[in-house]
């Protein structure tokens, strides 16, 4: 039975590999036909070969300094549903940003098989313009 403590585990890997940017370290907790479902109305993105593509442009060539703190988390069976809130420099559109999301994870032995996130973003300020006076 899967139990919270793996599960916070299996995300800690995720937002370590968030952070450092790291394709290789994402795709280790996932099965091999995982799917990850980025958008609700489209198509998800199939296998860790899937995964790794995604992960290198969607975070390694278009995001800087990644913050991320879990919020909650819950567990049934197989299934956890888990919300975190990041930050992060958004290289394509030149600011910083703010987002929440809520992921539903399922696994299978102790890695992800799906997830699908759902997820709201805030610009906060833009990369270009001079850090605040105090």
């Amino acid at each position: 039975m899967l139990t919270r403590l793996q599960v916070h585990q299996v995300l800690e890997v995720y937002f370590r590999a968030w952070v450092e940017q790291n394709p290789e370290l994402i795709v280790t907790i996932f099965t091999d036909t995982a799917t990850y479902h980025e958008r609700a109305f489209e198509e998800p993105i199939r296998n860790r070969d899937g995964i790794r593509k995604y992960w290198q442009e969607k975070v390694v060539e278009s995001q800087q300094n990644i913050e991320v703190h879990l919020q909650s988390l819950y567990l049934d069976g197989n299934t956890a549903v888990a919300e975190w809130e990041a930050c992060f420099d958004d290289l394509v559109e030149g600011t910083r940003k703010r987002m929440r999301e809520v992921a539903i994870l399922e696994f299978e032995d102790l890695r992800i098989a799906s997830l699908r996130e759902y997820w709201a973003s805030e610009t906060i300020t833009d990369l270009a313009s001079p850090p605040a006076r105090q």
